[in-house]
């Protein structure tokens, strides 16, 4: 008799739901669009339309799109986790329709701030339910290359609009003009959510159940202090990473504005960034895979600190040294940004996965008030390039303190059991859940340091094991 196959089975992976998966990542290119409104023009409208001097009222919009973000992030995971992803993206949409306009119309400078609070309260429910979505689409071989291509998406879409909008401006003007493309990112991100999306709720709630019955009960138990302490570690790590956003965001244009700079040449390299960070993460996310989170973390974080130093140093010109230190400070963050997203993937429950990246997230999105405000205050006692020197001293010291947070951690995923609380556990039940049998030849744990299995006898391993594993690593390929 042959099995007809079960259709409320959910198959993990890329491969299997790229309908979805590529429809997530368009949509969250509008998302990424939605920011890359203001990076070029907001704070030059402060100082040039509004007539702004102080740099902590100038920045004050960074401030509330940064706090509202944080606390929303937390909001829409835990909202989700009780009603559905897709619901929260569409809130998340409804909330950020009005921005556009207010942006481009609004006619004081508090029609920026509540605009911005909009703005941070929707991206903080569509990003982090695009991130969500996509981690419950795939396994966990496949999350630093889902989160890389998210990532890409969101900041690719965030540079390109950082060019046309600067590009628009210095033709016709600071506004309205160069925010009618954050009107069409609104409501084709609204329409495609609406009518395209299908919710993964599903997924998640179908590995759940699988996962609690007693053949998939891990003997490996997750060290809840390796989780406290990697999850200090990435969290610092996201906040300090923002924080060098909110300098880039709200210092740099002003920076460069005091050199001499036109519009577009400010827009070139504010652009520069987030284009190399978006594309920089569609090798990085797949490295995060293979070489494991915690060299891509601090290396990243290490050359976020040079980049940010050869934008401050300023020599031999201004405009050559931002786009050489934009293009640094896009590829050191785009080896950390999937990386830290996926370690804390990696450490959650199915359950609870879009509650922690929440959690996550709301402490990276931290990191822009914090950002805003040390510009602020700094650039009004030192000057804005001393704003620049600091914050790249900080992101060193926090790829040290990420680096140590992650030193020697043998974690068990939710997603990693061992075969043989398996055996009697259906193939399909295996693959729809996110359960991963171990397979028949030794696990790739040199390859991923949060998934390594935590028995001490691994690294004594024989050496005819050792060249087994090394032949089939290279037959894979």
């Amino acid at each position: 008799m042959s099995r007809r196959p079960n259709p409320a089975v959910h198959r993990l992976g890329i491969r299997e739901n790229w309908p979805q998966f590529s429809l997530l990542v368009l949509i969250n290119a509008c998302v990424g669009g939605m920011v890359g409104l203001e990076r070029t023009v907001v704070p030059l409208v402060a100082t040039q339309e509004f007539h702004l001097t102080s740099d902590t009222l100038i920045f004050s919009f960074i401030v509330a799109f940064g706090l509202v973000k944080a606390l929303s992030n937390v909001a829409s995971g835990v909202l989700a986790d009780r009603f559905t992803r897709k619901t929260m993206l569409i809130s998340g949409w409804l909330i950020g329709l009005p921005v556009p306009f207010m942006l481009g119309w609004g006619p004081s400078w508090s029609w920026i701030l509540v605009a911005n609070v909009l703005l941070g309260a929707s991206q903080g429910f569509t990003w982090s339910m695009t991130v969500a979505m996509k981690n419950d689409l795939v396994g966990t071989r496949q999350r630093g290359l889902a989160m890389g291509l998210n990532e890409f998406a969101g900041y690719g879409g965030l540079g390109l609009t950082a060019v046309l909008t600067g590009y628009i401006a210095a033709r016709t003007g600071l506004r309205p003009q160069p925010f009618y493309v954050g009107i069409v990112y609104a409501i084709a991100g609204l329409g495609l959510s609406i009518v395209a999306v299908r919710d993964t709720t599903g997924f998640l709630r179908h590995g759940t159940s699988s996962s609690t019955t007693p053949a998939a009960i891990s003997s490996h138990a997750v060290d809840p202090e390796s989780v406290k302490r990697v999850m200090f570690g990435v969290c610092q790590a996201g906040l300090v990473n923002n924080l060098n956003d909110g300098v880039s965001w709200g210092v740099l244009p002003l920076l460069f504005a005091a050199h001499g700079l036109a519009v577009n040449d400010i827009g070139i390299i504010k652009a520069v960034y987030p284009l190399t960070w978006s594309l920089g993460q569609l090798g990085t996310g797949a490295l995060a895979d293979r070489a494991g989170r915690r060299p891509l973390i601090l290396w990243g974080m290490i050359l976020q600190a040079f980049a940010l130093s050869v934008i401050a140093f300023g020599m031999p010109s201004a405009y050559f040294s931002g786009v050489s230190g934009a293009v640094l400070l896009g590829l050191g963050t785009a080896m950390v940004y999937p990386a830290l997203l996926a370690t804390a993937a990696d450490i959650s429950p199915a359950a609870t996965r879009a509650t922690t990246l929440g959690w996550y997230r709301f402490w990276r999105d931290l990191g822009y008030p914090a950002g805003a405000l040390i510009a602020g205050v700094v650039g009004a006692v030192f000057g804005l390039v001393w704003a620049v020197y600091l914050a790249g001293l900080l992101t060193f010291a926090s790829g040290v303190v990420a680096a140590w947070s992650l030193r020697n951690t043998r974690l068990q995923t939710a997603e990693v059991h061992d075969d043989r609380h398996l055996r009697h556990v259906p193939r399909a039940a295996r693959h729809d859940s996110g359960i991963r049998a171990a397979p028949s030849r030794a696990p790739r744990t040199d390859q991923h340091p949060t998934r390594m299995c935590h028995h001490s006898c691994a690294s004594l391993r024989s050496g005819s094991t050792r060249i087994r594993r090394a032949w089939q690593w290279l037959s894979d390929r």
